[in-house]
C-alpha cells in the first residue's frame, strides 16, 4: 500500500474488444468524467494509436473495463510506465477488480475526492535460455508455466532455487506464480493463497507422478531456474499468452521483476479476505445445465 497520489486529471479508458457491453460501459464513463472537467479518452486494448499514447505518458490514470484477462492485459501494458489501474469488472470472477458494473459512479466520486489508495502487486520476471543464450524475456502478473503441449507423457524438469538444486518433478507441469497469481492456475492445482502484498514467488507442480507434491513458497528476493530434462514437447506460457515451444536443456530464470502493477484501490487493505469467500462461490460453472 502506497500514500494516495494526487487526483488524476488524464484518463484513458481500455476496454475489451469483444465484450459488447464494453464500448458502452466505457463511453458512459468518458463522459461522465468529461462532464466534471476530466480529460478521457476510450478505445479498445487493440488500438494501436491509444497503446501509444500511453507509452508516450500521456496519462495519469487506466480504467480496465472487462474481466481479469482484460486487467492482465492491462497490467503488462500499463506497469512499465508506473500507470495505475482502476478496474470496472463486466466479467464473472474479478479476483483482480473492486469496482462492479453498478458501481462505477460512487468509485469515481471517490476518486475524484481523493478517497483512494495504490496497491503496489509484484510481477515476475522469466527469460527463456538456450546453451546460454537467451530466446525471450516476459513479465508476468499471474505465472510462468513450464509444462507438456499436446502430448500426454509427463515433462521431466528440475527447479533450483538461488542457484541450488531444490528438486526435480515429474509432472504435467511447474508453475512459477507471484501471490497475485496464487488465486489463478496455482489454486486450481492445489496451491496456497497468499496475500496480495506479499513478494514471494510460489512454486506449484501440475499432476506430480512420483515426485515432490506440495507448492514450496520461496524466500522474498529468491530466484529459480526450470531446467527441461526431458521435454518432449513442453512449452512455457507466460499469464496465459501464446505458448513458447521448449526443447531438452532449455532453462527458464524467473525473479522478481523490474517494475509492479499498480491498482487503485477502495476503503481498507481487508477487502482481499472480505472478499475472498465470494470470489471463491463464483465458480462459473456451478448450476450450469449438465
Amino acid at each position: 500500500m502506497s500514500a494516495t497520489p494526487s487526483i488524476p486529471r488524464r484518463i484513458v479508458i481500455g476496454m475489451h474488444s469483444t465484450m459488447p457491453e464494453a464500448a458502452a460501459c466505457a463511453i458512459a464513463i468518458a463522459g461522465w468524467l468529461q462532464d466534471r472537467g476530466m480529460l478521457a479518452v476510450h478505445g479498445t486494448l487493440d488500438d494501436t494509436t491509444l497503446l501509444g499514447r500511453i507509452k508516450n505518458g500521456d496519462f495519469d490514470l487506466f480504467v480496465a473495463v472487462g474481466g481479469d484477462g482484460t486487467m492482465l492485459r492491462s497490467a503488462h501494458l500499463c506497469a512499465p510506465m508506473g500507470l495505475p489501474i482502476l478496474g470496472v469488472n463486466l466479467g464473472r470472477l474479478g479476483f483482480l477488480i473492486q469496482v462492479g458494473r453498478e458501481e462505477w459512479q460512487a468509485a469515481f466520486d471517490k476518486l475524484l475526492n481523493g478517497e483512494y489508495w495504490i496497491e503496489n502487486r509484484m510481477m515476475i520476471r522469466a527469460e527463456h535460455k538456450r546453451a546460454g543464450k537467451s530466446l525471450g524475456t516476459w513479465h508476468a502478473l499471474n505465472e510462468v508455466v513450464v509444462s507438456r503441449g499436446a502430448s500426454v507423457h509427463p515433462v521431466h524438469v528440475s527447479a533450483s532455487v538461488d542457484g541450488m538444486l531444490l528438486t526435480t518433478y515429474v509432472a504435467d507441469g511447474l508453475i512459477a506464480a507471484t501471490p497475485t497469481g496464487s488465486t489463478a492456475y496455482a489454486l486450481a492445482a492445489g496451491g496456497p493463497i497468499l496475500p496480495p502484498e506479499l513478494r514471494n514467488i510460489l512454486l506449484v507442480p501440475i499432476a506430480p507422478h512420483l515426485s515432490v507434491d506440495r507448492a514450496v513458497v520461496l524466500s522474498e528476493g529468491s530466484s529459480v531456474r526450470i531446467d527441461v530434462r526431458d521435454g518432449s514437447d513442453a512449452v512455457l506460457s507466460v499469464d496465459g499468452q501464446n505458448p513458447v515451444g521448449l526443447a531438452d536443456n532449455d532453462q527458464v530464470e524467473i525473479r522478481a521483476g523490474d517494475y509492479a502493477a499498480r491498482f487503485v484501490r477502495f476503503g481498507d487493505p481487508g477487502y482481499f479476505y472480505r472478499n475472498l469467500t465470494g470470489h471463491m462461490n463464483q465458480n462459473p460453472s456451478i448450476g450450469l445445465p449438465r
